[in-house]
């Protein structure tokens, strides 16, 4: 039996700047493996190497893909063993505690530095510089997209029923939970679903809530309090002991875009661009916030005004991801010097390393 795979992201290129969420994500493990090196030496080829092997093996694994290559992974867990693996270069905010046992493995030993001449490494200086200058160019537009955003917000936050809302929540709370409490400390983890990638929005809603009995998409114009009924929602199950995985919006991480309660099989999720999805199974529903809670008519009221700032953030958006597409080549350039002087009969000695300190635990081969 083959085990199964679910995808995340835990690092983020938002409008705060890069975002890291791996303090929460990576909670409760009892052993870390930490991968070091220059990019290009064979660290997300050796966590996509280990993550095969775990599934071969009947474990299950959590997947954390790149932001800026999403085809590639930063860390991995396999839960059943309390293990995580992670590129130590990209994955800021580890947890590390004196309960959790580190292991480091040094993917830079593989690096020739003989092959790296004192041009080259000059070129690369060069590379890494105008590279940050990209991310910082992406990280402006983000930003200024967000400010564009709060100004489609206000429309809608000064047409909303707040005491509507009020309602929608205890509403929402009793048919998820009913009178339901469980008597133990809840576990909560911060995460994202998807990121803003150089092919624009990607995200694994679709793999997160494969298995669960009922899903409730938010439907919704900005401002229109999806957020906030959902930062509500996790309060609540928090409050009750329920065990709950909060999802972050990778655009702005200060807002919530999707919950999942574990132990109810059920998910509640922002489901609007860049992220649509519609029904697929007779068990979801549709929760439209804009039918709920705004003033009708406020589309049509201020369709004029809201035009221009739909195309100022749409423009600045395409500007984010085009900057980050120049990251994106920028890495892949630094990433090739450094592969072209690898010794790969190194990075296998690596692999099998990072095999046997996994073995500790499980038999994966």
């Amino acid at each position: 039996m083959t085990g199964t795979a679910r995808h995340f992201f835990a690092r983020g290129n938002t409008a705060h700047g890069v975002h890291y969420l791996y303090h929460s994500a990576f909670q409760g493990l009892s052993k870390m493996v930490v991968l070091t090196g220059w990019p290009g030496t064979g660290k997300s080829t050796a966590i996509r190497g280990l993550a095969d092997a775990a599934i071969n093996q009947g474990w299950s694994v959590e997947l954390f893909h790149s932001p800026l290559n999403p085809d590639e992974l930063d860390a991995l867990i396999i839960p059943g063993l309390k293990i995580g693996v992670a590129d130590g270069t990209v994955c800021e905010g580890l947890p590390s505690s004196s309960s959790v046992e580190t292991v480091y493995l040094e993917f830079g030993n593989a690096l020739n530095r003989s092959l790296l001449s004192e041009e080259t490494v000059e070129q690369v200086e060069t590379l890494q510089e105008q590279l940050q200058t990209y991310y910082g160019k992406a990280y402006e537009s983000f930003l200024s997209a967000l400010r564009v955003h709060d100004e489609w917000e206000k429309f809608y936050i000064e047409a909303m029923d707040f005491d509507k809302a009020d309602e929608l929540v205890h509403e929402l709370v009793d048919s998820l939970f009913g009178s339901r409490t469980v008597s133990q400390k809840a576990s909560v983890r911060h995460l994202f679903f998807g990121a803003a990638t150089p092919r624009g929005s990607v995200d694994h809603i679709q793999n997160l809530t494969a298995d669960l009995g009922r899903r409730i998409l938010l439907k919704g114009r900005p401002g229109s309090g999806k957020s906030t009924l959902l930062k509500r929602l996790a309060a609540a199950a928090e409050a009750r002991g329920f065990d709950v995985e909060v999802f972050h919006c990778g655009f702005d991480p200060n807002s919530l875009d999707m919950l999942i309660f574990p132990e109810i099989g059920s998910a509640i999720f922002d489901s609007t661009a860049p992220h649509e999805y519609f029904p697929k199974r007779d068990s979801d529903e549709i929760l439209d916030m804009y039918e709920r809670l705004i003033v009708p008519g406020t589309d049509e009221r201020f369709a004029e005004e809201l035009e221009p700032i739909k195309q100022r953030y749409s423009q600045k958006m395409k500007e984010a991801i085009a900057y980050l597409e120049e990251a994106r080549q920028l890495d892949g350039r630094i990433k090739r010097f450094y592969t072209e002087a690898t010794d790969f009969t190194v990075v296998d000695r690596l692999n099998n390393e990072l095999r046997q300190t996994v073995d500790e635990s499980a038999s994966i081969r």
